[in-house]
């Protein structure tokens, strides 16, 4: 009889054979950034999370310091919205004021910049809207704009996340042209147009204001189209492919990790986040130990980089750990 308990009896042979293990070093952790003074924003539907304003932003950030957290991914909130988001090249944006602010007085924090427009537009699509639709090309010319602007504030890495076609060509010329062909991009290279994505809506203040989202991201039934969609940004020079969601398309992140040779990485959606928060509130589950096994499920599913708003518990259960 073949007796694979053998290798199950104690915690001590568990960890020896173990095939996968999350770290803090896999996780990076999303920060919502708002313009103005005095903002410390609790958000409802992910309980935890906090919009923050660059004089209170040190709370949070003194605490992913202290707990050893690689790198944050920023998202920003400005007061001013507009048809086609042009704060978000503006060199004294809240984006720009943010990356500034952190490399100044947090040296030790890789700064990861989400590279969009839906928080910036009157419209909250993610990008120049023509004929009721966002228009593909023209977005394109903003989007160099912006990451350009982000590249001279010192971003570490940007990460264009709105599914346009060519996104990752247009950004990667755009940092060549003008000096900066050593900052990497984090393509969103597989981004499904998801209902997991509620509660982001709410944080970002980015829900459309007209129509949804389905011309540019992509259908949750496909698997194939996934493939494709990273073999361009792939091809593009994209240094980062990314999956999103996580929880529900586990099969794609595996998909990626078996065909490319670059690091994968999966958004562990707000969505995601909220379920667990709110059965874990209710009694219904053990929310520490189904936030720690929905996370390796992403590592054993290939993820090498996990953004996740859990990313602070995370460490604090792994430190608690050792």
């Amino acid at each position: 009889m073949n007796r694979t308990r053998r290798l199950r009896k104690t915690e001590g042979i568990r960890r020896l054979v173990r095939e996968n293990k999350l770290t803090i070093d896999d996780l990076i952790y999303p920060l919502f950034i708002e313009e103005g003074t005095n903002i410390e924003k609790e958000i409802v539907s992910m309980p935890g999370i906090k919009r923050w304003s660059l004089d209170t932003l040190h709370k949070e950030l003194d605490e992913v310091v202290a707990l050893d957290i690689p790198a944050v991914l920023l998202f920003g909130i400005p007061t001013e919205k507009d048809e086609i988001g042009k704060e978000t090249w503006d060199d004294n944006g809240i984006m720009q004021q943010a990356i500034r602010y952190i490399k100044k007085n947090y040296p030790s924090l890789y700064v990861i910049t989400d590279v969009c427009f839906c928080e910036y537009t009157s419209h909250g699509h993610c990008g120049v809207i023509h004929n009721n639709d966002v228009d593909n090309d023209a977005t394109l010319l903003n989007l160099a704009k912006q990451v350009i602007s982000h590249a001279k504030a010192g971003v570490d890495m940007v990460a264009p996340s709105g599914m346009m076609d060519g996104t990752i060509q247009a950004i990667r010329e755009a940092l060549d042209n003008t000096g900066f062909y050593d900052l990497p991009i984090m393509g969103y290279s597989v981004k499904y147009a998801s209902a997991f994505y509620g509660p982001f809506r709410d944080a970002a203040d980015s829900a459309p204001t007209f129509g949804d989202r389905r011309t540019y991201q992509m259908d949750p039934s496909n698997r194939d189209e996934g493939m494709r969609e990273a073999n361009f940004d792939d091809a593009e020079g994209a240094d980062i492919l990314m999956v999103k969601p996580a929880m529900s398309y586990l099969d794609i992140i595996r998909d990626l990790k078996n065909n490319f040779d670059r690091p994968i990485a999966c958004y562990n959606v707000s969505g995601e986040y909220a379920m667990v928060k709110a059965a874990a509130a209710k009694g219904w589950i053990d929310g520490e130990r189904v936030m720690m096994e929905s996370l390796l499920s992403m590592k054993r599913a290939g993820a090498d980089i996990i953004i996740t708003y859990f990313a602070k518990e995370v460490a604090k259960v792994l430190a608690r750990k050792k």
